[in-house]
């Protein structure tokens, strides 16, 4: 039976992941920050959800999460992330703000793959896909603001493009995709899309990366996105 990581397991479009997964039968190991809030609540989504702590902003945490079992991982879903400041113009940046941002959106990406490497490894030909966004871009930037967020994404994209090389060796691929503007918490009730459409286009995308897609940066709707 496959498994999957998720983390931010417990709202938004990381609990509609573990949603379809768990439907579908797969082991989900559900990270979250305090799932003993939300253990019976997941749990009610199937038999195979399994609720962790993980705070991806503490090392510590991520590798103890790691290391709680051996079990191979086949897919692995970072899509812990927040938003910070919006109004954040010359001389209205809060830096700490920032600092925390980068902190989660990407350290925490990267803390989580790292830790869980072994057993990305050891399932033979997994996949570690990391939520980005459209505001990542560089190449689509047509508007300033959100600098905070904006940066975030940008230099998580760079560093799962790096980890894409390192880990080509051992099959797993790496990839970053943007789910689109979804109705979330974080996107709003105005957003374009819902969360259950955005996942279940985003799952074809992934079911399609081979290693030669590896260190790519998609679109929920399986388009390249530009740099």
């Amino acid at each position: 039976m496959p498994a999957i990581l998720v983390t931010s397991a417990s709202r938004g479009i990381g609990r509609e992941f573990v949603r379809q997964f768990a439907a579908d039968g797969w082991q989900v190991v559900a990270g979250c920050r305090d799932p003993g809030a939300v253990e019976a609540e997941l749990r009610a989504l199937g038999d195979g959800v399994h609720p962790v702590a993980m705070d991806v902003t503490d090392v510590a945490a991520v590798e103890a999460a790691a290391r709680a079992e051996a079990t191979p991982i086949d897919l692995l879903i970072n899509s812990a992330g927040i938003i910070g400041q919006g109004g954040d113009g010359p001389g209205a940046v809060d830096y700490g703000e920032w600092a925390r941002v980068l902190d989660v959106n990407t350290f925490g990406p990267v803390r989580v793959l790292d830790a869980f490497f072994p057993r990305l490894a050891a399932a033979g030909g997994a996949k570690a896909i990391t939520l980005t966004s459209g505001y990542g871009s560089i190449g689509d930037a047509g508007s300033g603001g959100s600098m905070m967020y904006r940066t975030s994404k940008a230099a998580v994209n760079m560093a799962m493009r790096a980890r894409s090389f390192q880990l080509r060796a051992q099959g797993i691929v790496v990839a970053v995709i943007n789910p689109g503007w979804v109705r979330t918490d974080m996107g709003g009730p105005g957003a374009r899309i819902s969360a259950e459409e955005s996942v279940r286009a985003m799952r074809e995308v992934i079911a399609g990366l081979t290693i030669e897609d590896t260190g790519s940066f998609r679109n929920w709707n399986g388009r390249e996105y530009p740099w």
